[in-house]
């Protein structure tokens, strides 16, 4: 099996015209008249990645504001997201550089980014939309629910923080109360603190993720305060 062919195995996909994945491979560092560099493919792939993120986040994510879509967009479209992408199906194997970039230790992450959206703008020019869409949804979908994660791990801080201001006119605290573990896989107990009430500790593995967990569990006793309360019923929660 030739080069080309494992690099078609990596994608997923099988081009017709095999001439647009061996353009997609070619840095620009690779002087030659008769292989042409993957720059104009990279500038198509970027508008095509562009455009498949935005519609789907915009369908999956009714509920969402332009700013929180904007916001996961740019982290799921970003260098270090694609490059994390191409080096996880090995597109980095496949890839000609010039001799000066060869001798470099790490591959430039820009680079294996250009690369990645050069192969969305082959293969949409060789199998069309639907099959572009496919590749980037399946290749990104891991980076896609990272970012989620993290998106909804800070809105936790955040939504209590509005909450704390507006209601108590107090920023909230967080309190390490027990570490545990070995460096490499340390877990940390934290407790919210919000205008001298103290909340139900939470656990992470870091300490920004439990605070975010200490948050949530805030918020929780907060809503759940709302809910007791005899006329609740007629109050909504105004963060």
């Amino acid at each position: 099996m030739d080069d080309f062919e494992q690099c078609q195995e990596c994608l997923g996909y099988h081009f017709e015209n095999i001439e647009l994945l061996e353009r997609a491979v070619t840095h620009s560092s690779v002087k030659s008249p008769t292989r042409p560099s993957n720059e104009r493919l990279e500038f198509l792939g970027d508008a095509i990645l562009g455009m498949i993120i935005s519609e789907h986040l915009f369908t999956r994510f009714p509920s969402y504001d332009e700013g929180d879509l904007t916001k996961i967009k740019s982290v799921v479209v970003s260098s270090p997201t694609l490059a994390r992408a191409a080096q996880r199906m090995g597109l980095d194997s496949y890839i000609a550089v010039g001799k000066g970039i060869l001798k470099k230790r790490v591959m430039p992450r820009s680079i294996l980014a250009n690369l990645f959206e050069a192969v969305i703008a082959a293969i949409y020019l060789d199998g069309g939309m639907e099959h572009a869409r496919r590749f980037v949804l399946d290749s990104l979908s891991d980076g896609i629910e990272q970012v989620l994660r993290n998106q909804h791990q800070r809105n936790w801080k955040s939504l209590l923080q509005q909450y704390a201001q507006k209601h108590h006119a107090a920023t909230p605290t967080y309190r390490v109360l027990h570490e545990e573990g070995p460096d490499h896989l340390k877990s940390f107990e934290v407790v919210a603190r919000v205008n001298g009430r103290v909340f139900k500790p939470a656990k992470g593995f870091s300490k920004k993720e439990a605070e975010q967990n200490a948050a949530r569990e805030a918020m929780a006793e907060l809503l759940a305060d709302i809910d007791r309360r005899p006329e609740s019923g007629d109050q909504k929660l105004e963060t």
